[in-house]
């Protein structure tokens, strides 16, 4: 009798854990934030570092994520849908850019907002964006240039 009531305590304990990951999940993937949203969009030349999920910052807080990511066939550039919440107002010359969390931390999105009078709607576009910058490229220049000084 006593394994019996282990064994139940033990699946009590998996089934509880499990359920609270479900829930940790689906807070991280904006399923169930209870927030209202509202989408606006963004042209990068690159989107590297950045998918579907991804935070979307304004003066380090997050307000939103990335909603979607295609490539504009036309342009070849990454037509990006992000949200942001409701009663969080951007001028309309803001500004938005790719950062990186650190050396070794991933990306995220920035907004830079502007000092325009009047603000973005839902559905709008930003018209000023910055794309990441490839961490590999810049070592990459920095070498070159290190190797071209010295000799």
């Amino acid at each position: 009798m006593s394994d019996h009531r282990t064994e139940v305590f033990v699946g009590g304990i998996v089934l509880a854990t499990a359920i609270g990951f479900l829930v940790y999940a689906s807070q991280i993937a904006g399923f169930s934030t209870g927030k209202s949203e509202y989408q606006l969009s963004a042209s990068f030349r690159s989107a590297d570092g950045v998918d579907v999920g991804t935070d979307v910052r304004l003066a380090g807080v997050k307000v939103g994520r990335v909603a979607a990511i295609t490539l504009d066939p036309v342009t070849y550039r990454a037509q990006t849908v992000f949200t942001v919440r409701d009663g969080i107002e951007l001028p309309e010359d803001s500004a938005i850019s790719i950062s990186s969390e650190g050396l070794l931390g991933g990306n995220f999105v920035e907004i830079l907002p502007g000092g325009s009078p009047f603000m973005l709607a839902a559905g709008d576009e930003i018209e000023f964006t910055q794309g990441s910058i490839s961490l590999i490229s810049l070592l990459m220049k920095f070498v070159a240039g290190s190797e071209d000084n010295g000799g």
